[in-house]
């Protein structure tokens, strides 16, 4: 019990040195990259930006359609006809 806190130190820099580690394997080693090769990662990535953007744009017009449905119409009145 004479310890004190180097375990917790000897786990904290543990951590960082497994951080560091996964850092420098780059993109092939990392858990979801695993088994793809760079073209696959590629194209699941597109997909997946293709399908972001699809999102936003979607959301974007229903932003502009509430706010459409909420605006204050005006109407035209011509003096001459009154």
């Amino acid at each position: 019990m004479t310890r004190g806190n180097q375990r917790d130190l000897a786990r904290e820099k543990n951590q960082k040195k497994q951080a560091e580690i996964k850092k420098r394997q780059g993109a092939a080693g990392q858990d979801g990259n695993a088994g793809l090769s760079m073209d696959n990662r590629m194209n699941r990535d597109a997909d997946i930006m293709r399908i972001k953007q699809e999102k936003a744009a979607a959301k974007k017009a229903e932003d502009a359609a509430a706010a459409a449905a909420n605006a204050k119409k005006v109407a035209k009145v011509d003096p001459l006809k009154m």
